[in-house]
This record gives C-alpha cells, structure tokens and sequence, in this order.
C-alpha cells in the first residue's frame, strides 16, 4: 500500500488537499473574521468613549458643590509676621493683626555637670500639662547621655532630651514637645541613691501667643490659630514691631473657579470630540467610525448639548453658560473666554455655582447622565458585555470551523492517498506489459523480466 502522498501520481497532494480546504472554509473564515474585527473595534470604541466620560466625571465635583467655587484667599501683608489660609466658611474681609509675642515650648535644663560620669539612680517623673511619664534610671543608663537617650524613647512623654556641652560642663536639656501656657514641664528625681537630684533642673516656662485683631487681644497655645477668623487659619510666624500692625484681607479667589471650569470645558469637548471621531463618516474615503450611526452615542450627545444650554432664573447677572464666556463652535466643541469668565466670577460668584452646581445645576446633571451610562449594570456595562458574549460565540464558531476544516482535510488526504496507490499499481502493470509485449526494448536496456507482483496478486505471461 502506498501512502506517501504523490509518489504514484506525482502530484503534490499536500499543496493540494491544503488548497481546496482553504477554498472550502474560506467563506465562512472571512465572515467570523470580520465579525471579530467589528466586535472589536466596538469594544475598543466604547473603552475610548468611557475613558472621556471618566475625565468629565472627574472635572464635575469642584462645579457641583457652590461652596468650593465661590473660595476665598487669605493674604497677610508682612508675611514675615503671619501667614493665612482659608476654608469654605471664610467670608471676605479686611484685619488689622498685631502679634505681640509667639507662643512657646517650655524648657528645663540641668546644672552642669562631668558628661560621661554616673549621676544616679532612680526615677525620673516628668510631667507636662497634667500628663506624668515615670523614667527608670539604673546602672545600664544613669549618665547624661543615657538618659536623655532613655527620655526619647519613651513614648508620650511629652518632651525631647538632649545634651550640651559647653566650657562650664554637660548639660541636660528638655524641651517640650508642645507650645502653650498649658504644656509646662515639671520634673521630680525620686528613689535609687538620690543621685538625680543632682539634675537641679532649671525650668524656663511656656507662654500662650499674645495677639490682637482689629485690636482686640486674644491668645492662642498654638501659633496655628484656626479659631480667630471664622474660615480662616493664622499662622504665626514672629513677633510684630511694636505697635505696628499688618493687613489681613480676605478677599474672594476666582483662580480656584476659573481653574475647574476650564478643567470642565476642556472635558466635555474630550467626550464631543470621542463621539464625533466615533461615529464620522468620511464621503471622500467612503471610511465610517465604529460606531457610525451609533443611537447610544448620539443620545448622550443630545443629552450633553441640553443640559449645556440650560438658562436659570437668577437674580445675578450669569443666567447660561455664554455669560460665563463659554460658547459651542461650529464643530460643536466649546471654547472659553477667560477675561469674559474672570469678569463674571468677580461680579457674581455666588449666581455662578447656582448655574453650576447644587441639586439643579449643570454639574449636577451631567453627573448623573454620566453615572447612567458608566456606573456597574449601566448602559455601558450591559453594551460591552453584549459584546463580549458576542465575541465568545464568534470564538466558538471559528474553533467548530477549525475542527470542520481539519476533518474535510483529512478526507481528502485520504482519498487523494488512495487514488494515489491506485495510480502507482496502473504504472507498475504498465510497465510490466510493456516489458512483455516489446522485447526489442527489453534487450535495449539489458534487462529482462520474469514476473511482476501487482498488489493484491501475481499477474503472470508464458510464451
């Protein structure tokens, strides 16, 4: 039997059978495969699409809430006395500030003394602002350097140690760890050999910040004064000239505003721009998007474009997002006139978040449009796994397709095979009647033949 293809007939079998089995799945490859570049340039598209609708998401919480729009600034015209920050319940304002003194950490330090001898055991209570924290002090730690080093690490105790050397001798050093009239340190030596007592510890004591606003007095434990100016934070940098004050004006700050909404306009033109890349047709290459034609595009966009043309009764002078200095070009993308927008937000800032943001503003409708489309089991979500669903089955039918093709493949080779012996076997009977019936070219070539196995049998001549 002869199963090396192509040696009987000498065809090339294998070109062949690989021919025909393309020519025989060819339609139906082509079809799965183009329904598998459709599907995903789809859900590449839709990716492109909610990729836009989550940076539009992210522009939309600074336009939302009125509060962070309407911001104020905080400035202090000596930034060598104070400076000041501001929160959203400051209010505008003009201050006269003096400050007096800073406030200050207490300090305790120790007589001098020899920095590497033994100077006792016992305990060391350290007590600052009604908190106490015992400190052991033995052998293993009872020089200057042991117990400013066993002080820190302790926890809470409420004051960093150190030492310093000068002429005179050693000294331990403790300094509080919070400023203020209320954090004063005390320190009491008790037990072991009466040693510690040696410290005689000299305490500089803490002091609140002394200041005025408007001329007012008040103090602070701290130099961050967060409670002086309603919405406004004090930091106390040094002590004024006496009797000479500086400026602190609360005044409303436009560049926060200014900054989100062209964070905004830029954003929405990302997602107009998506959909219009998305869903174009070219005339002149006769190319569509992927999603040309698309419904779920084109209602977002009709949606977004409303919402942008809202108009609001207010009392102020920004009634539509045009006030504001921003308009839709012809391409239907928008541009921003920032001396336009400035002049409103210096005007009416307060009529500006009303456009904007709260439970009706513009804002707050995209938010939710956008949150339609993109949250979990939104319209997004359920598209792509259309897709996705449609891409498994796409799979499904090329493997079945493999496996058809492989099968039609493997008939054919086996037919071809068997017409391939079959050719074999005819040139061999041929050859051997030629050898019979022509003896002269039998003797040409010098060789003769008795008899020739033919496959299943011996066909014999006798003469």
């Amino acid at each position: 039997m002869v199963t090396s293809t192509g040696i009987g007939s000498g065809l090339n079998i294998s070109a062949i059978v690989s021919s025909l089995t393309t020519a025989f799945g060819a339609a139906q490859t082509d079809q799965l495969t183009n329904q598998q570049n459709t599907l995903d340039s789809q859900v590449s598209a839709y990716g492109t699409f909610t990729s836009a609708l989550d940076t539009l998401k992210l522009s939309l919480p600074a336009l939302e809430d009125p509060s962070q729009l309407a911001a104020f600034a905080a400035t202090v015209a000596d930034k060598n006395i104070a400076t000041a920050t501001t929160s959203s319940d400051a209010v505008a304002g003009t201050y006269s500030l003096l400050v007096n003194n800073l406030a200050t950490v207490a300090t305790a330090t120790s007589a001098p003394l020899s920095g590497t001898a033994a100077i006792g055991t016992g305990t060391l209570t350290i007590s600052v602002g009604g908190s106490s924290t015992a400190i052991s002090i033995d052998s293993t730690n009872d020089t200057l350097a042991g117990i400013a080093a066993t002080i820190n690490s302790t926890p809470n105790a409420g004051v960093s140690a150190s030492v310093i050397t000068t002429t005179g001798g050693s000294r331990l050093v403790l300094t509080g760890t919070n400023t203020g009239a209320a954090n004063q340190i005390t320190v009491t030596p008790s037990g072991g050999d009466g040693g510690l007592a040696s410290l005689a510890l000299t305490t500089v004591p803490a002091q609140d910040a002394n200041y005025t606003i408007n001329g007012f007095a008040a103090t602070s434990g701290s130099n961050v004064v967060a409670n002086a100016i309603s919405g406004v934070t004090l930091n106390l940098q040094q002590a004024s000239a006496p009797g000479i004050s500086t400026t602190l004006t609360v005044s409303p700050d436009t560049s926060t505003a200014q900054t989100a909404i062209d964070k905004f306009v830029t954003a929405v033109n990302g997602v107009l721009s998506s959909i219009q890349t998305l869903t174009s047709y070219d005339p002149s290459t006769q190319q569509a998007g992927p999603l040309n034609g698309n419904a779920t595009l084109e209602a977002f966009q009709n949606q977004l474009q409303n919402i942008l043309g809202k108009f609001t009764n207010s009392s102020g002078g920004v009634k539509s997002l045009t006030d504001l200095g921003i308009t839709a070009g012809t391409d239907g993308t928008y541009t921003s006139n920032d001396t336009t927008l400035g002049n409103a937000l210096s005007a009416s800032l307060a009529s500006v978040g009303s456009l904007l943001g709260g439970a009706n503003g513009i804002a707050t409708q995209i938010s939710n449009l956008v949150d339609g489309y993109t949250k979990p089991g939104g319209l997004l979500d359920t598209i792509n796994q259309g897709l996705q669903t449609s891409l498994t089955n796409v799979s499904k039918q090329q493997t079945a397709l493999a496996a058809q093709m492989a099968a039609y493949s493997a008939r054919l080779t086996a037919e071809y095979n068997a017409m391939d012996t079959a050719v074999a076997l005819l040139k061999q009977t041929q050859t051997y009647l030629n050898a019979e019936f022509n003896p002269s070219a039998n003797a040409a070539s010098g060789t003769s033949q008795s008899n020739t196995s033919l496959g299943s049998g011996n066909l014999g001549v006798s003469g």
